[in-house]
């Protein structure tokens, strides 16, 4: 597939890195030189120094025969203004755009043929805040994903010494909770994955992978770990768009506090937000933290733009008594060596993003990506087509099914209902299939597997 990604960030790059080991024929544009010498000395790809909004700049890019434009700029404008030419003057086919601005989301008819000819627009700061109220939610866990509407979930927890998994194989669980319905998918141990099987014993520190019904989902964890105590106090460093939109989103449930360093931002956040305090300061000031009662804190969020800030000041959460520190950190490379030590989790704003960009480039009927273990690993939920005949799934027993090695078929969503994917379990067309695929390279097969293919028998 050729695709033309716009914008070198965050974003931008960790897709085009994502897209390029798939062997896609890739370009990218941006007005910052240094950023595309950077992306193209890591990656095999084509970049071009140029505006994105100008026509002549997608035509030197190759906007003609693109089969998928990507306009992820830090300007909103821009990437209307992109996808607008795009289908305008190129008709180029697939045109996705990263929007911030709530003006132009809360107006769906923006994106519409007749305005700006957007298909699919994302928000990853909206993105992002929907996965830190989500790990609020359920504090046991260290991701927690929806699929097939919310109607199944995937949640990642870590076991521990003592915790009422360790030392005991799988099967154990079923049989300790006959009632609900739950499959392990994947195991990580020591950062090597391991296939689950019935007599597979868990270990301290190992980070399982489950499925269940999301209604079964507080049932399990509660078995998987001891439940904390319900969180009542978040505190969030950093009022930007992030730090925003989890303040407004938490406040009617949650007591939040909201502590920002510039003073004009403050007072703005001020009239927003209802019932957040917000208090203006530096989440890296010690003293402020132990004025603000750090020790009573359950959930401490640093969500500044500044990687370093936002690691100082989690690492003083922890060290002050917060129950459970989040850190947004931006440099993918920084995010592997913290998380899972005083920092509890380190999140990858690009990683958190990139499977609602992912679900548009892949083959087949994806409705769903979601990147795991910061991108080494994949969870996909596909939709099956067809018949027996001209499907390589539809009417098989997942034991029937030539999945490649790696992948497994956790659950399957029909209608309301959630089955979970034992051997025997019988695939019927318009099932919503989640895969969970612990090396990444698979994932072409797995799409090539769930193609319906009119010559196949």
């Amino acid at each position: 597939m050729k695709i033309l990604i716009l914008g070198a960030g965050q974003v931008g790059s960790t897709v085009a890195e994502s897209l390029v080991s798939e062997a896609n024929d890739i370009t990218v544009v941006d007005s910052d030189g240094d950023k595309l010498r950077q992306l193209q000395d890591r990656l095999d790809l084509r970049t071009l120094i140029g505006n994105a909004a100008h026509p002549s700049t997608l035509e030197q890019a190759g906007i003609a025969d693109t089969d998928m434009l990507l306009a992820v700029t830090q300007s909103d404008e821009v990437n209307l203004v992109a996808c607008k030419l795009a289908a305008s003057l190129y008709n180029t086919p697939t045109r996705i755009a990263r929007i911030r601005a709530s003006d132009y989301l809360d107006r769906k008819e923006v994106f519409g043929a007749e305005n700006f000819c957007v298909n699919f627009s994302i928000c990853p700061e909206q993105i992002l805040t929907e996965y830190i109220v989500k790990l609020i939610e359920f504090p046991e866990a260290l991701q927690v994903l929806e699929f097939a509407g919310g109607k199944a979930s995937l949640v990642a927890v870590r076991a521990f010494e003592g915790g009422p998994l360790v030392g005991n194989p799988l099967n154990f669980l079923r049989s300790h909770m006959p009632q609900v319905e739950t499959r392990v998918a994947a195991i990580f141990r020591k950062d090597r994955p391991l296939i689950p099987e019935g007599n597979t014993v868990i270990e301290d520190g190992d980070e399982i992978f489950f499925i269940a019904a999301t209604d079964n989902i507080r049932s399990v964890l509660s078995e998987m770990r001891r439940m904390d105590k319900p969180i009542k106090r978040v505190m969030i460093v950093g009022g930007g768009n992030i730090g925003r939109r989890l303040a407004k989103a938490l406040e009617r449930d949650y007591q939040v506090k909201l502590i920002e360093y510039n003073k004009k931002s403050c007072e703005k956040l001020a009239g927003e937000l209802t019932n957040t305090l917000v208090l203006n300061g530096d989440g890296t000031d010690e003293k402020l933290m132990q004025q603000e009662h750090i020790d009573g804190v359950d959930v401490f969020c640093a969500l500044t733009n500044d990687d370093e800030n936002n690691i100082m000041s989690a690492l003083l959460a922890k060290q002050g008594g917060a129950r459970k520190v989040i850190a947004l950190i931006n440099r993918s490379a920084y995010v592997g060596l913290l998380q899972g030590g005083k920092i509890d989790i380190a999140l990858s704003p690009a990683q958190v993003t990139i499977g609602s960009l992912l679900a548009y480039v892949r083959q087949g009927d994806v409705v769903a990506v979601h990147s795991l273990r910061r991108g080494a690993a994949e969870a996909l939920e596909l939709v099956a087509h067809g018949d027996r005949q001209s499907s390589r799934v539809v009417g098989r027993r997942i034991d029937e099914i030539d999945l490649p090695k790696g992948a497994t078929i956790g659950a399957l969503v029909r209608g309301d209902q959630v089955i979970m994917g034992h051997h025997d379990t019988l695939i019927e067309t318009e099932d919503h299939i989640i895969v969970f695929v612990i090396n990444k390279q698979m994932v072409k097969k797995v799409e090539k597997l769930f193609q319906v293919s009119l010559g196949f028998f």
